[in-house]
């Protein structure tokens, strides 16, 4: 008698163009990172992140206050599609998309392999407690950080301690 082993996950074998809607939107994990403002050097093309968060984005949960109405409420709210995913070069090393469209596995603290959102934040990953409101913010020069756009460490399964966000504050005049 042959044991008959579990089918692979959607993730691994459904192309991202050919995955449902609710395929794709599990693919997010929450953390956020997307939600934050972004500054692209113009003479060299460079991303530069910032810790202020689109004033739609829960701060201290990293969902969207009003994920449904958005785009009438952000002009510039990205709505993800796999066409755009490989374009993207501000999407985190760790994003779903980014790593399924590069050919990569999901990260071993992501939800669909964990079963809880709670590894996001033990990861790192999560922006949740690490960035303001542009609401609240200043100029975004005075926010700039890199830890958007480095991998999250693997969870071991203990809390991992989060860098502290350092805002920038310049001196103007």
């Amino acid at each position: 008698m042959t044991q008959s082993s579990a089918p692979a996950p959607f993730w691994e074998t459904t192309p991202l163009q050919d995955m449902t809607t609710a395929q794709w939107e599990s693919l997010c994990d929450g953390c956020g990172r997307c939600c934050l403002h972004k500054l692209r050097d113009e003479e060299t093309d460079e991303i530069h992140y910032t810790s202020v968060a689109c004033r739609l984005l829960d701060v201290s949960t990293c969902r969207c206050t009003d994920y449904v109405q958005r785009h009438r409420k952000v002009q510039d709210c990205i709505t993800l599609t796999p066409e755009m995913v490989a374009g993207l070069d501000w999407l985190p090393p760790d994003c779903a998309y980014r790593r399924l469209s590069e050919g990569r596995s999901l990260p071993l603290w992501h939800p669909l392999l964990t079963g809880t959102a709670e590894t996001v934040l033990e990861s790192g990953a999560s922006a949740a407690g690490r960035c303001i409101s542009e609401r609240k913010a200043g100029d975004l020069e005075d926010y700039l950080v890199t830890w958007p756009g480095e991998p999250a460490e693997p969870v071991t399964g203990h809390p991992q301690q989060r860098p502290a966000v350092r805002h920038v504050h310049t001196r103007k005049g």
